[in-house]
């Protein structure tokens, strides 16, 4: 598992996470709750690993040569 996103996607997914998660809890119920969570904690995830499996995917990568 190599990293293939940059500092700033690093820092962009940290942000997004913390903002769902928190509109999550304070603005849904039920089931939207739920999924707010999971796309928060995959966004923290993904920052704190530097990897993104759809990038993978994809064939694509954020970071440069020289990271």
């Amino acid at each position: 598992m190599t990293k293939n996103e940059s500092s700033v996607d690093h820092w962009v997914r940290a942000v997004l996470g913390v903002v769902v998660l928190w509109f999550s809890y304070a603005s849904l119920s039920g089931w939207e709750m739920w999924v707010g969570y999971i796309i928060g904690l995959a966004l923290l995830v993904t920052a704190a690993t530097g990897y993104c499996w759809l990038y993978q995917v994809l064939g694509m990568s954020t970071k440069k040569q020289g990271q």
